[in-house]
Order: C-alpha cells, then structure tokens, then sequence
C-alpha cells in the first residue's frame, strides 16, 4: 500500500485537528510522522535507548522533541530535531502539513507534523539516545487498527496499544497514530 502526499495533504486539510491544551503550563514539542516508500507506506519510528530515569526508555516514538526558545516555529523544532536524533535535514523532508497537537501525562504539548522522506540515505544516530530505527508499514497499523475494532472510538490507554513485532507502541505515540490512521482509513 502506498500513500500519496497529494491524498494526504487533502486529507489533512479536511481532518480534525487536535489544539492545544487551555493549560498555559504545558511544555512545547514538535515531532515528525515521518512517511517514505519501501515497498509500501512506512513510517520512520524510534526506539528510546534504555536509560535510567529517562521517562522514554525502551518506548516506541516518532523524532522530535522540546520546542527551544532559539527555535522559530514548532515546525522549525521539528526539522531541527529530526536532524539532531537521525542526520535527515530539512531538504530531504517533502513537507505535508501538521497533524494538530497531542498531550501527554506530563504536561507535554506535542505538535505533530507530517512529512515524506525523500532521501533513502542511511541514517545515523546517537545510540545513547536511539536504541533503533523502525520501519513500520501503515499496512501492519492499519491491519491491527481494524482487527481491534479502534474504528470511530479513542479506547483507553490501557487498551490502545499497537504491537510491533516484539515492541508495543502505547501512550502519546499509538494516540497519533490512531489520529492518522483515523484520518486515513476511510480512503485506504
């Protein structure tokens, strides 16, 4: 299965996007849903290294972080970040749109923006900030989305969990996916 950017670009403009929370404490990040074409539609994941005290150890994630006071936009975070963790810049990203903001449990605002990479150049990262690169077809999300019945529902986090070979992806992570994947399967 292969996405189109023109598809997704409609698709993004017609969606619901999620705002930003009324709180004003929340801290301000940006990261990519990263999309290229391998054989199918992938998305570019991460895998946090295991580290100790690190809220993010061992999950599932997309590239992205803290919004910086150097930084222009959330946008500007977003590609700044996606060349800090995986060396993939600016001019090698198709960008599509943002996806809307998503928060998590500790008081983070997470912007999502969605692009397509259009380099297939082996990417580097730190590995004690990057346990893996992931690769994940839409295909797979989707496959699991519809055999849970996740269709028109937002199920709880304890339920919301898309597995991903011997990973699971939870939390604020499966929590945009489902938004996209929500945003796509009408069409696909």
């Amino acid at each position: 299965m292969r996405i189109d950017s023109r598809f997704l670009k409609q698709v993004i403009e017609k969606g619901d996007k999620p705002g930003t929370p009324d709180d004003p404490s929340y801290q301000s990040a940006s990261v990519f849903l990263l999309l290229f074409d391998h054989m199918d539609t992938c998305i570019l994941a991460i895998l946090k290294s295991d580290n100790e005290g690190y809220p993010w150890a061992n999950q599932v994630a997309l590239p992205g972080g803290h919004v910086d006071k150097e930084d222009s936009s959330p946008v500007d975070a977003a590609f700044r970040e996606l060349e800090e963790e995986l060396n993939i810049t600016r001019h090698q990203i198709e960008f599509i749109g943002s996806m809307g903001h998503f928060q998590t449990i500790n008081k983070r605002d997470i912007e999502v923006f969605i692009g397509r990479w259009q380099n297939r150049e082996p990417v580097r990262y730190d590995s004690t900030e990057i346990a893996k690169v992931l690769e994940i077809p839409i295909k797979t999300l989707l496959q699991t989305h519809r055999e849970r019945n996740y269709q028109s529902r937002m199920p709880g986090v304890n339920e919301l969990l898309y597995p991903y070979g011997e990973m699971v992806i939870w939390g604020v992570t499966a929590r945009i996916l489902h938004h996209f994947i929500e945003m796509i399967h009408p069409y696909v």
